[in-house]
């Protein structure tokens, strides 16, 4: 079996300026760009130490969350996505989605004459058929084998990728749905052509590695990587205009946009043709970030942070400004301490403690390669129920400012949270990246933010996130021919990646700007921005630069 989905196998990001790209057993990386690769090394069962003592940090994968809530509903729905009179419907342009599928038998997805829209699926979860070319794993459905399966009886003989979840039918309906029926939805780009990439499930040895249980949905890093690359390799064979939605997140990183996924993301949307709107995240209200600037002159503070009963395996990250240099303590609600732990360049210890099971592996990392600021790790196992505390102390004595993020989406409960938190840089990872469009989401009823939606700025203060889209009960479809609605930043997201197409429509397909990249997009779009909201200064940390206006762009480009 390919490694890249052989459990035994560890998947690693490396740089390729700093290594070559022989795995260790002689074979070759999975090249994701001029910059990145992937290997898979032979590790089934890794011990948490080996983060740290063997695999620096920015090599291990990310695990991602999807960034909505769903709400089904057996009946139509009641309003529509937009103006069903625009004349910009995405003809020509392609949609991809790197998400959980989608159901491609739904109505919402074909022609009048019951063709498929979707140009191609690839179902990374799924080893029975042939990978897409230049992949060694997953299967490749085209659109011709998509419209055989919906000519059949049984059209998962023919092609088997279903999705179980809902969540990429979902912001793809929002996307580029078609109007069905009697049914009042419809999609932003009812003719745009989709690209899906359902990603499969996370290996159990980064899930140890991460300490993420096994039943908490959550995606791989690597995989979201390739997704990518797919996407941008048919769009280019094909020369087509492309608009991507990713509606995954993570709070753990630098949150400055220097991540791999972040880079990857930012190389992608200086192309001409190629764009990409992200999700900001929904921690704003979760009470999972805290910062603080100490200035006391013993140059320690201490914060507390409670943990649920429910939350039995996790990790909080902590990252430092420059040029504090933080010895770490920590303290279980027994009142149990381990000893302060120094910063070095690499390094993992693990406490025990007398009466209680908790077990913590704590790395202090004074200078991570990515970021190039010191992290300092925590992973929780079986810790005890109630406030723990932790206390940091800075080598250098002088004032100093920190902040730590708990993890985002469901990888953690509600029940684990800081006791005095701050919503603010709270935008998930890869919201941060410079040049992709990072949208929050506010609810166009009440005009008002949603609370849950993840704040601004990032940790090296620029602004973040970009533009604001509506993302409260968002009418969508639903895998078997249902209906509802999605809530959270992943809907505004793919509403402003439909908004995306059209002006790719606008200036690829018509001719009017044929070079234009994504990033001249992004600022478009961010120039169109409805400002007329009182009260706010603009850009802010809430609204970014506005929300988003398609009309006030359009006619800005003399349409």
């Amino acid at each position: 079996m390919n490694k890249i989905i052989d459990e035994n196998y560890l998947d690693l990001i490396i740089d390729n300026m700093l290594v070559n790209n022989a795995k260790p057993d002689g074979g070759q990386a999975i090249r994701i760009s001029e910059r990145y690769s992937i290997i898979s090394v032979l590790n089934e069962n890794p011990s948490p130490c080996e983060l740290g003592d063997v695999y620096p940090y920015h090599s291990v994968p990310g695990l991602f969350t999807p960034m909505s809530v769903m709400t089904f509903e057996d009946s139509g729905i009641g309003s529509l996505q937009n103006n069903p009179y625009l004349a910009l419907f995405g003809r020509g342009v392609l949609v991809g989605i790197i998400d959980t599928g989608i159901d491609y038998r739904h109505p919402a997805f074909l022609t009048r004459d019951g063709k498929s829209r979707i140009y191609s699926i690839w179902d990374q979860a799924n080893q029975t058929g042939t990978p897409p070319e230049g992949f060694v794993y997953g299967t490749e459905y085209t659109n011709e084998e998509i419209n055989l399966a919906l000519e059949s009886q049984e059209p998962f003989e023919i092609v088997p990728c279903q999705d179980t979840n809902g969540h990429g039918t979902a912001l793809a309906s929002i996307i580029a749905g078609n109007v069905v029926g009697s049914v009042s939805f419809r999609g932003v780009v009812t003719e745009a052509e989709l690209i899906v990439v359902k990603l499969k499930p996370p290996k159990k040895n980064l899930r140890k590695l991460s300490f993420v249980q096994e039943d908490v949905e959550c995606y791989q890093e690597t995989d979201i990587l390739l997704g990518l690359n797919y996407l941008t390799q048919i769009a280019g064979r094909i020369h087509r205009p492309l608009a991507v939605c990713l509606a995954m997140g993570s709070s753990h990183g630098g949150h400055r946009g220097l991540g791999t996924l972040s880079d990857y993301l930012n190389r992608i949307v200086l192309n001409p043709g190629f764009d990409v709107a992200v999700a900001g995240g929904n921690e704003g209200s979760n009470r999972r970030h805290y910062y603080t600037r100490v200035t006391d002159e013993t140059f320690t503070h201490t914060f507390e942070l409670e943990i649920s009963k429910q939350d039995t395996l996790f990790a909080l990250e902590i990252w430092t400004e420059i040029p504090a240099r933080l010895a770490v303590k920590i303290t279980s609600p027994a009142g149990e301490s381990t000893r302060f732990i120094q910063p070095q360049l690499s390094s993992c210890y693990s406490f025990g403690f007398i009466f209680e099971s908790s077990r913590i592996y704590v790395n202090n990392i004074t200078l991570e390669k990515e970021n190039g600021d010191q992290l300092i790790m925590i992973r929780f196992e079986n810790p005890s129920e109630g406030i723990w505390r932790i206390q940091l102390a800075n080598l250098e004595e002088e004032d100093y400012a920190f902040h730590a993020w708990l993890p985002a989406g469901n990888l953690i409960s509600n029940g684990t949270y800081f006791l005095v938190s701050s919503p603010d840089t709270t935008v998930t990872e890869p919201g941060n990246s410079v040049y992709a469009l990072t949208v929050t989401a506010y609810n166009s009823q009440s005009n008002s933010i949603m609370p849950e939606s993840s704040w601004g700025y990032t940790r090296d203060n620029r602004i973040i996130p970009d533009i604001a889209a509506p993302g409260n009960l968002i009418p969508c479809a639903f895998p078997n021919e249902r209906y509802g609605y999605i809530s959270g930043t992943g809907a505004a997201a793919a509403h402003a990646a439909g908004t995306v197409a059209m002006v790719l429509e606008w200036a690829v397909i018509k001719g009017y700007y044929p070079t234009i990249t994504g990033y001249d997009v992004n600022r478009l779009i961010i120039r169109g921005a409805d400002r007329s909201n009182q009260g706010f200064t603009y850009p802010n940390k809430n609204w970014g630069y506005g929300t988003l206006d398609i009309y006030s762009l359009l006619r800005k480009l003399n349409l």
